[in-house]
């Protein structure tokens, strides 16, 4: 009997090339069972690019194949996802707050006032979005650096992250499990979604940037136009009158030098 190995796994599902990814995936939980679904996943965090869409159907179907149990499948890729957003959340808090509003204040279109109005949001929906972002490609991993750099309490941080990473990986995983060898159809499925999502943050942030350019460009025609002088530009001398001869507070009562002549005497 032919030995099945992860690489034929590869080749019955329909994977076609067995390199890339897919290959690298299977291969790791070929050698190392459901732990690998584990590091794969947990490395899929610290680097987004490594899509979580091909590596938890692949250990679905491995598991449904009978390489590994469907309940490990679940506990250690979770496991995974877990440990991957306690790095980045690490990260997050070893960068700090401070560092990060000093990068602020050197950029040339973002406002400390936009920092506050995002650290006034997370301190209000905070649980929901570390909750919810485990669910969302791209901030499914990101949202882990701000949980650090606010400092979110590490209890409701790892509870939130768990909850949400183990929903998500089980939608995924028994997909893989129940569609065997079309397991493949997940990651096309998701890979729409994750565009969608890459769409609308693109374009939002092209809104941000044409948004805060115009109303530079306002801000600036509406201080030429009421007359306001530039601080870098030196008034004219018009002239003083120096009339300490008359007291220390001259005809007028007034201290100092004025920018108005004396008045004169009658005769």
């Amino acid at each position: 009997m032919m030995e099945t190995t992860g690489w034929t796994v590869v080749a019955a599902a329909g994977g076609g090339d067995a390199g890339g990814v897919t290959g690298w995936a299977t291969d790791l939980m070929e050698r190392l069972g459901a732990p690998g679904a584990g590091i794969a996943i947990a490395l899929e965090n610290l680097f987004p690019p490594l899509p979580s869409e091909v590596i938890l159907p692949l250990a679905g179907f491995t598991a449904a194949r009978g390489e590994m149990s469907l309940i490990a499948a679940l506990i250690w890729t979770t496991l995974g996802s877990v440990v991957g957003a306690l790095a980045l959340y690490g990260i997050g808090g070893a960068i700090g707050r401070d560092r990060v509003r000093a990068v602020a204040a050197w950029l040339p279109l973002v406002k400390l006032d936009d920092l506050d109005r995002t650290e006034a949001w997370f301190a209000r929906h905070g649980a929901k979005a570390v909750f919810f972002g485990r669910m969302i490609p791209i901030f499914r991993s990101l949202i882990s650096v701000p949980a650090g750099v606010e400092r979110m309490p590490l209890g409701p941080f790892l509870l939130l992250t768990t909850l949400g990473s183990a929903l998500w990986n089980t939608v995924f995983v028994l997909a893989g499990y129940w569609l065997g060898d079309n397991w493949h159809v997940v990651e096309d499925s998701v890979g729409v979604y994750s565009k969608a999502v890459l769409a609308v943050v693109v374009l939002a942030m092209v809104v941000f940037l044409a948004v805060r350019i115009i109303r530079g460009r306002q801000n600036r025609r509406s201080a030429g136009a009421s007359g306001v002088t530039r601080p870098d530009i030196p008034r004219p001398d018009l002239g003083r009158y120096d009339y300490h001869d008359h007291g220390p507070q001259g005809r007028s009562g007034r201290t100092g030098n004025h920018d108005f002549p004396p008045p004169r005497h009658r005769r």
